[in-house]
């Protein structure tokens, strides 16, 4: 019987928490795509969506406004699930004998992509809340951007340290 060693342990337990993340953040996806379809409904709900957000001025403004505001949070919530996706996928294909996959630095690269889109899909939406600011005269906050950017190119070095890793560990293979 051959025991886990203690980064096997650190590998499961993340593990679970990628899928505790993932499951979050689809649920927050769908509850902002709730909380809309209610406010478009009953136009006094968008000034209690989902986490306090309170979109009542652009929704009064214009359903179109409204539905940028909201398409924005939605997109992000389903980009950051869909970073957990890859996540719990690298997690489950991980080989503690040859770790340095060309899966695994693929999916790394693809979460590095991802991390950029969820980045410029935030400067949009902090754009159109600086907008909607000066139209309206509310005070709006888009979303934070900078993390995106900063995990983003954060991934994409571990990215290419593993495409790296493939070639040391192929080229170690072909020798003797």
């Amino acid at each position: 019987m051959k025991t886990k060693s203690r980064t096997e342990h650190i590998l499961t337990a993340l593990y679970v928490l990628a899928w505790i993340a993932f499951v979050g953040f689809l649920v927050e996806a769908g509850a902002l795509l709730l909380s809309y379809v209610i406010s478009c409904i009953n136009p006094d709900g968008a000034k209690n969506l989902y986490k306090g957000f309170n979109l009542n001025s652009d929704r009064n403004m214009s359903l179109w406004y409204n539905t940028m505001s909201v398409s924005f949070l939605i997109a992000l919530a389903v980009m950051k699930a869909y970073v957990w996706y890859y996540v719990i996928r690298i997690l489950s294909k991980i080989n503690m004998v040859n770790p340095f996959t060309t899966d695994v630095a693929q999916m790394l690269e693809r979460i590095s992509h991802l991390l950029l889109s969820a980045w410029i899909v935030a400067m949009l939406s902090g754009a159109q809340a600086h907008w909607l600011s000066k139209t309206t005269g509310d005070d709006y906050h888009g979303v934070p951007s900078g993390d995106f950017l900063f995990m983003a190119a954060l991934v994409f070095v571990i990215s290419q340290v593993f495409k790296r890793g493939v070639e040391i560990q192929s080229e170690n293979d072909l020798t003797i």
